[in-house]
């Protein structure tokens, strides 16, 4: 049998996973199996009764009650409970039809109350066994001869007491099933996240690869670097020196040359801070006096790019416990990203502001914001959007912040732009 056969039977399967259709299944086949089999058994000629047809519409109404849980799951404890009255009624008005207590059709008690026991507990188990005796009774009584208290009795307890015992070990059963399932959901769960710390230290395995390789990179660039800005130094003074056309044209390659070790030296500078963070040295400082100085600072190369800075300082801030040059530069890296992203035109604002024990220092701009799929690898080491990026600034930056005891966080504007905030406690937690 192929795959594709066996899924229909699969599908049948899970449908009767539940132990609601389970039930109902059982019930239904226990009642309309006992009914047609008792219906065998020869009756007195004025009880005669229409067999077929009492099967069929029994199967019927069994059929519904099992469409009926199937549709609305929540309800099956009060379906139950309703069909569960039902069948009693219905068994004793068979017993009023063929002969009260003269008639065999009382044994249909015995599966009713076994199967419900099943589902239900020892509680409705015996509430369903004295109900059965009880219109047991009845029914002989009401259509003579009458039953005999001890048939009633054994109906009511000797058949009682094992249904109760049924639905009591049906009952621990589904108490051990649910908490097996909560284990397993726990397991899937702890395993999910082994899953996931895994891969975790793959990817931290990987770049510490890469960090140390980028770190021997580095050091091995730094020499031919200072050579050729030392070289290409000296050559700009000897060719500042010659006059002609030539030379001028001279004078701005090498100038070119010169800001493109620049950058290089820069950008080694950045890998090897990343690499080699320093320990910070905490001293009592104003961040508002920070904050504001870093903005006059970073004025005058926003004013080149069209933008304008604008500084707003909380004067309730208290002086705290910082790394003054550490945090400058985790700020510093918030403010260069800003720029970047709004190119030509736009408002950088640098604030700080007391929020409970914490000091907030923000760093927002207006403009066009981050992206979903940048926003899922936005801390990740080496990963940028620049031509030009190192993908560590914001990496530094959440560095430095984690080292003040703090937290870096991010969120882009209702409208547009995107603010990053170093949230620090305004009393730092020393470790011992």
């Amino acid at each position: 049998m192929t795959i594709a056969e066996r899924r229909p039977w699969q599908a049948v399967l899970r449908l009767l996973e539940r132990d609601e259709r389970v039930f109902a299944g059982l019930l239904a086949i226990a009642m309309v199996g006992g009914l047609a089999t008792i219906g065998l058994i020869p009756l007195r000629p004025r009880y005669r009764i229409d067999l077929v047809s009492l099967v069929f519409w029994f199967t019927a109404y069994k059929v519904g009650v099992f469409a009926l849980v199937t549709v609305k799951p929540r309800a099956t404890r009060g379906i139950f409970l309703c069909a569960l009255a039902v069948d009693l009624v219905l068994v004793f008005v068979l017993l009023c039809l063929t002969g009260g207590g003269d008639s065999f059709y009382y044994a249909l008690f015995f599966p009713l109350v076994g199967v419900n026991a099943y589902y239900f507990g020892p509680r409705i188990a015996g509430v369903a066994a004295l109900t059965a005796g009880a219109l047991f009774a009845l029914a002989g009584w009401l259509v003579p001869p009458w039953v005999g208290w001890p048939s009633v009795l054994f109906l009511s307890v000797g058949w009682g007491l094992p249904a109760v015992f049924l639905g009591y070990v049906a009952e621990r059963e589904r108490h051990a099933r649910e908490e097996v399932d909560q284990l397993n959901l726990e397991l899937k769960g702890t395993l999910t996240r082994l899953q996931a710390t895994q891969h975790e230290l793959l990817v931290s395995e990987r770049m510490a690869t890469v960090g140390r390789l980028s770190l021997k990179v580095a050091h091995e660039v730094r020499n031919p670097i200072s050579a050729i800005e030392l070289n290409a130094e000296m050559l700009q003074e000897i060719v500042g020196g010659q006059p002609g056309a030539e030379m001028e044209e001279a004078k701005h390659l090498v100038a070119a040359i010169r800001d493109q070790v620049s950058a290089l030296d820069a950008l080694t500078e950045e890998y090897l801070a990343f690499a080699r963070f320093p320990r910070p040295q905490f001293e009592e400082e104003s961040v508002n006096q920070l904050v504001e100085e870093l903005a006059e600072f970073v004025r005058p190369v926003a004013l080149r790019q069209g933008l304008s800075v604008r500084a707003e300082t909380d004067p309730n801030v208290p002086t705290m416990e910082i790394d003054r040059g550490l945090l400058r530069q985790a700020i510093l890296n918030l403010v260069k990203n800003a720029f970047e992203a709004l190119s030509r035109g736009g408002e950088v604002t640098i604030g700080s502001r007391l929020d409970g024990e914490a000091v907030e220092i923000a760093v927002s701009d207006t403009g066009p914001g981050i992206t979903t799929e940048v926003a899922e690898r936005l801390f990740e080491p080496f990963f940028t959007t620049k031509p030009q990026g190192t993908g560590l600034g914001l990496g530094i930056a959440r560095q430095i912040t984690e080292e003040h005891g703090g937290e870096l966080r991010w969120r882009n504007g209702p409208e547009r732009g995107v603010t990053f905030t170093i949230r620090l406690p305004v009393k730092r937690v020393v470790s011992v």
